[in-house]
């Protein structure tokens, strides 16, 4: 079994545990703090903590301290698509109790099912550095994708989720939005360039399915032993809309060798080597898979690298501002800038 990765008890962002106990004993839910919850470590949004309850193992999340961009870390949105979707998608951990009252904790938050497992970030465990290894979880992210978007949202409860008309076109507006907030109302000339290319170049939306949003490898659990998928996490940003978006928000985090260093110090999945297949390959597989059109992905592509661009910026402006200082935030106003510099080449045709 694979043991999960925790921070240290001087990292751990603290809570108010007992006033946490008190109002979930008025839930008819029992909170066993005989041991202290244990903060789990990796990500840069939600905060993560296994927890007891009813003498289960189970994960409450919260969003980060301080101001909260708009749309984000959105845990009222996360229970009711895990609610519904948990019964019909199995890799959908169950949640068990919402909490919207920002005076327990300081932020609303939910506890769900905990699914114990490996979660894989940039770098592959030792054992698992095979040649064999990139293909195969390439092949499982293209199928765990392709199954949720045939999903019928009507079927599961979630047929007035989201907005689905216009879908793509308010995300350009939003993260055009949310890009000038994080660069303090002066974003830079690439950013209007990039912008200003989106606006230009609008195209048809696909037929709505249901959406994840923030689609990668490290949102997986997977089978330590081989492999195998057990779920799929982190459903805040999750909505209704063409699910070309999602393709391309897995693509956005999926270098490869030739790719610019700058890029490549995004670090987010270890697809660089051990057999991983590259961008287009994977665009191709889930093409054949769901019968989907993809001869307008390139804006899709723009889209989401400029979203990633500017999350990123929004990190770093959390550092900027004081409301955290973890040092991994320090560098990733210039990661920001060359996400959005090679959604700008993909725009011109010059990469993918």
């Amino acid at each position: 079994m694979s043991q999960p990765n925790f921070r240290n008890a001087a990292d751990t962002v603290p809570q108010e545990w007992p006033r946490l106990q008190h109002y979930l004993r008025q839930q008819g839910l029992a909170l066993d703090l005989s041991a202290p919850p244990r903060q789990f470590a990796g990500g840069f949004g939600n905060l993560n903590y296994l927890v007891d309850v009813d003498g289960e193992p189970c994960v409450l999340r919260r969003p980060p301290p301080g101001p909260i961009p708009p749309g984000a870390n959105d845990m009222a949105r996360e229970h009711r698509v895990l609610s519904a979707l948990s019964p019909h998608y199995a890799y959908a951990p169950r949640s068990l109790h919402y909490c919207a009252d920002a005076a327990i904790l300081g932020a609303h938050f939910l506890i769900m099912a905990y699914r114990p497992g490996l979660v894989i970030g940039v770098e592959l465990p030792e054992r698992w550095q095979r040649p064999e290894t990139g293909a195969r979880l390439a092949g499982t992210l293209v199928d765990l994708l392709a199954g949720l978007h045939a999903i019928d949202p009507a079927q599961v409860g979630l047929e007035t989720f989201g907005k689905p008309a216009g879908f793509l076109a308010r995300a350009v507006e939003g993260w055009a939005k949310r890009a000038a907030i994080a660069t303090a109302g002066a974003p830079s000339p690439l950013i209007d360039e990039v912008v200003g290319w989106l606006r230009a170049n609008p195209v048809a939306e696909g037929a709505p399915t249901l959406l994840h949003c923030d689609f990668k490898l490290d949102n997986l659990i997977l089978d330590p032993d081989t492999l195998a998928p057990r779920a799929v996490l982190d459903w805040d940003m999750s909505t209704r809309g063409d699910p070309l978006f999602d393709l391309a928000t897995l693509l956005s985090y999926w270098t490869e060798p030739g790719d610019p260093d700058a890029l490549k110090a995004l670090r987010q999945m270890p697809t660089t080597g051990h057999g991983f297949p590259s961008r287009q390959e994977v665009a191709r597989a889930y093409a054949e898979q769901t019968g989907r059109d993809l001869s307008d992905f390139r804006f899709h592509r723009v889209l989401t690298l400029f979203k990633l661009g500017v999350v990123f910026l929004q990190l770093y402006a959390r550092y900027r501002d004081g409301t955290t200082q973890d040092p991994r935030f320090a560098g990733f106003e210039s990661i920001g800038h060359s996400a959005i510099d090679f959604a700008r080449e993909v725009a011109r045709g010059s990469a993918f």
